[in-house]
């Protein structure tokens, strides 16, 4: 089947997972355009009040919505976690898995998202950060579809079945991915310089919950699958 041509932009970031806005807000300031991601419809208005100038001016869209593979779904059951808003999820499992460690969930209705049709309505991203709790292989297996890829993609990998782990190094490597680094989510009183609009660079602090650097500004040395 003839893969979809569609335009990769180098100066977009696909923030899927936006919660509170931490990567967001580091993108923006770094004056990427951002297509930001968000299925709890609280965090996504706590953001379109944090980020009203960078909506108005068109540098960030906000996608409300779970994202789906089938893209004739129009709802989602989410999982809003009452105690820790990070972990809200689509995934029955991780609502369980967060029963267990003592927090609760209330069930609710989203709309559905497919991200295949955002792909082609937004074009491919420079740079790809999934963080969305049990769903990010929905993003990968979209991206099989399409002739251009993301220069970078960040997921929240499996640290706990091996199967699972295996399997998406099975599709990064299908979609032509063989350089790797795996790296601790713990930013938390990290500082980076990050250029600005006057050719000065500012130091920029990322806040809890927050992936990070991206790309070659990553800690480490890219590694092949099996050294990872």
């Amino acid at each position: 089947m003839k893969k979809k041509e569609t335009l990769k932009k180098p100066n977009l970031i696909y923030d899927v997972g936006l919660h509170h806005g931490q990567d967001t807000d580091f993108y923006l300031k770094r004056g990427f355009d951002v297509i930001a991601f968000e299925a709890n419809p609280e965090n996504a208005e706590v953001c379109r009040k944090k980020f009203a100038d960078a909506l108005k001016t068109g540098q960030l869209t906000i996608v409300e919505g779970a994202i789906v593979e089938n893209s004739s779904q129009k709802e989602v059951t989410f999982y809003r976690n009452k105690d820790h808003s990070l972990w809200g999820s689509t995934s029955e499992d991780w609502a369980y898995r967060n029963e267990v460690m003592g927090t609760s969930n209330e069930v609710i209705k989203v709309r559905a998202v497919s991200f295949g049709e955002c792909l082609e309505r937004y074009g491919v991203p420079f740079y790809l950060k999934a963080d969305i709790v049990g769903s990010e292989m929905i993003c990968l297996r979209a991206l099989r579809e399409f002739e251009n890829k993301p220069d970078y993609i960040s997921i929240r990998s499996e640290k706990v079945i091996f199967r699972r782990l295996e399997d998406e190094f099975n599709i990064f490597e299908e979609l032509g991915y063989d350089q790797f680094k795996a790296v601790q989510q713990h930013f938390t009183d990290v500082k980076i310089q990050i250029p600005s609009s006057n050719g000065k660079k500012l130091e920029y602090e990322f806040a809890e919950g927050a992936s990070g650097p991206f790309g070659e500004e990553t800690t480490g040395k890219w590694k092949t699958r099996e050294q990872v």
